[in-house]
């Protein structure tokens, strides 16, 4: 049973009919959420519902807004592990330090979670057209799941976007548009062209299901802590989509009963080259502005004005989180670390995330006996070029190895 029964705008309330397609509120043009019928579920579902199935994002179908498993579109997304991080943690005085791997979905990324809910309810509406801009990594995911619906569609990102996230959804047979710009400039072209041709646009937050698929992290932290959560989340942020998945997740299992009032922390991750969260923040302000002339390696960072602003910002605020920007410097640094501490090859939005752990355990922001998690949202073998190949020594084949 799937108990979806509206969407609503998150801004002025007005709800709209899940069952028609739909992308922005029709009153105001701000995000829709999905709203379930929470009183119901709480009465139908018990954590054992959800723990006795396999790890996976389809897991928790009954808070996913797709009506008949058919629809679903599964890649093997989702489950991803929560690890300890003993030897960082022992580095920042922290034994409660954890990272949620989202690496390990498919395309690599987190972005797999979301294009997994949102395709699978494009493919139920019967929509076989779609288009979206991308920094790179949602470009890959959905590219991946169009695929596996038979949909065709069309993608614009900027053209210096890692060359792993072009070949992808070029090779899931997307129809690819290099843009010479950033990703609000691939934006505008989408736009034009949506209301142009009658694609669907599927753009962050300008569709209504993306963030039921990140909302499934928070459900996975949840269950991954024995329904008691971390004190304090680290999430890399560029359009915001997951932040509001978890706290969207947080606020529904609350609403089953399964978990009480106490939030974590959220604190919204970005590129000091790239910091319009952090600005807004910081300056008490209700929105964002365009950042100018955004530049970071972290790709998925680079996002100059994130749609949801408003939202993100409210959640910033209503968790007691906060915002933080960090060098490029200590984002390269803090993969080359958590690589050789703890063997994970993360993103470079990810090891931003450790940068800002740092400065904020410096800060006393973070205490020693705090629980935390960091989310890397991909896997760094996506970004290989950021290193380039090391100088290595070449030995003849009966040579001698002398240990350095």
């Amino acid at each position: 049973m799937n108990f979806l029964i509206a969407l609503e705008c998150a801004e002025c309330g007005v709800r709209h009919d899940p069952a028609k397609v739909a992308n922005t509120c029709v009153e105001c043009g701000s995000t829709l959420l999905a709203v379930y019928d929470l009183e119901a579920a709480r009465e139908s579902l018990t954590k054992e519902t959800w723990s006795c199935r396999p790890a996976g994002l389809w897991r928790y179908r009954e808070l996913l807004p797709i009506s008949r498993r058919e629809n679903e579109l599964d890649l093997g997304e989702g489950g991803t592990p929560g690890l300890r991080l003993r030897g960082l943690g022992a580095e920042f005085g922290l034994d409660g330090l954890w990272l949620k791997d989202e690496g390990a979905n498919p395309t690599g990324t987190f972005k797999a979670r979301g294009a997994a809910a949102g395709a699978s309810k494009a493919n139920e509406l019967g929509l076989k057209e779609w288009a979206m801009p991308t920094a790179g990594n949602a470009g890959s995911a959905w590219s991946a799941y169009a695929a596996r619906a038979g949909a065709d569609l069309h993608v614009a990102m900027p053209a210096d976007t890692p060359g792993a996230n072009i070949a992808e959804c070029v090779a899931y047979g997307a129809k690819v548009y290099l843009v010479d710009g950033l990703i609000s400039d691939a934006g505008r072209l989408i736009a034009d062209a949506c209301a142009r041709y009658g694609w669907y646009d599927v753009s962050t937050l300008k569709e209504p299901y993306r963030v039921e698929g990140k909302k499934t992290m928070g459900f996975e932290i949840a269950e991954q802590f024995d329904w008691d959560l971390p004190d304090v989340i680290l999430y890399p942020t560029g359009g915001g989509v997951g932040l509001i998945g978890l706290w969207k997740a947080f606020d529904e299992l609350e609403a089953l009963g399964w978990i009480g009032p106490r939030r974590p922390r959220l604190v919204s991750v970005q590129a000091e080259g790239c910091a319009p969260v952090v600005r807004a923040y910081e300056e008490h302000a209700e929105h964002c502005e365009l950042w100018e002339n955004a530049s970071t390696s972290a790709s998925g960072l680079r996002v100059p004005k994130p749609f949801a602003d408003r939202l993100v910002l409210r959640i910033l605020r209503e968790t007691e989180g906060t915002a933080v920007d960090v060098s490029e410097q200590e984002i390269m640094s803090s993969m080359t670390r958590l690589a050789r501490l703890e063997g994970l090859y993360v993103c470079p939005e990810g090891a931003a995330s450790i940068a800002a752990l740092e400065h904020l355990r410096a800060s006393g922001w973070i205490g020693g006996d705090d629980r935390v998690v960091i989310l890397n949202t991909g896997n760094a073998l996506k970004y290989v070029e950021l290193f380039g190949m090391p100088e290595l020594t070449t030995f003849e084949p009966n040579g001698t190895l002398i240990p350095k």
